[in-house]
């Protein structure tokens, strides 16, 4: 095969490597094991018909004053890691709230991702769940809201407004610079260092754009090691990951205790 035609074949085989690793998406690793629903104790409860007309898993004491809304990522409310975070923000003395804001709907591998984000909006999906932030506040609850993946660029949303008193995001999806221009309240950017859907070079972005703006608070963090979802879709059998997600859980609590109690 003359010369000029092996570099052709290896350009077109290196071209079709990068669209495959670029095709990958980090959002869809180590999905949950559902069948663990319900097999571990649970604090909290499912409650139906929540003001926006959300199911959502419950927890801590509805009597708090401080209120947490938990956004998920593509995997839903259902997880069992994400229910196990909830709990243990509630025990953190806050009334916690993860709402079920695809309907059952999940992204897997058989589902288009394009299409899938066009029916469940993040963006929409703040907007939806403007009554579910009216009624916690009319309980007089401060509210601050945490987000892993999409439910990252949820918070980020819902932190445009003045319905919350602080955010968290962990990991985001679809997050960009130009959202924390507008970022209304305290936030706080939990990242990791093999995360391609927000890499740290896209956190640093955040983190100067933030810096111009004296008049929001903010943190931001790197984990080392880690990769997307480390903090609530994580290997428990791995100590480093158990550890490290506890140390983001750590963060995210302190946080909400910075701007709500």
């Amino acid at each position: 095969m003359p010369s000029a035609q092996v570099f052709l074949c290896l350009a077109v085989m290196l071209a079709a490597a990068a669209a495959t690793a670029q095709a990958h998406l980090q959002c869809l690793d180590n999905p949950p094991e559902r069948s663990l629903l319900g097999g571990q104790a649970e604090a909290g409860e499912v409650v139906h018909d929540l003001p926006g007309g959300f199911r959502a898993y419950v927890t801590g004491a509805a009597s708090s004053s401080h209120a947490i809304v938990l956004a998920s990522d593509v995997y839903g409310f259902e997880a069992p890691l994400l229910r196990k975070i909830a709990d243990k923000v509630g025990e953190a003395g806050y009334f916690v709230v993860v709402p079920d804001f695809f309907n059952g709907d999940y992204l897997d591998e058989k589902k288009n991702l394009t299409e899938w984000l066009k029916a469940h909006s993040p963006v929409k999906a703040a907007e939806d769940a403007k009554p579910l932030f009216a009624a916690l506040t009319k309980e007089g609850k401060t509210i601050a809201v945490g987000g892993y993946c999409w439910g990252g660029k949820f918070s980020v949303e819902v932190g445009k407004t003045n319905e919350v008193k602080s955010v968290c995001i962990s990991h985001p999806y679809s997050v960009t610079a130009d959202d924390m221009k507008v970022v209304k309240c305290p936030i706080e950017i939990l990242g990791a260092q093999y995360d391609t859907s927000t890499p740290p070079k896209l956190v640093y972005r955040f983190v100067h754009v933030l810096r111009q703006r004296e008049e929001v608070p903010y943190y931001a963090k790197v984990f080392q090691g880690v990769e997307h979802g480390f903090a609530n879709r994580y290997n428990t059998t791995d100590p480093f990951a158990v550890k490290t997600a506890e140390q983001a859980l750590a963060y995210m609590i302190s946080w909400f205790d910075k701007y709500l109690k």
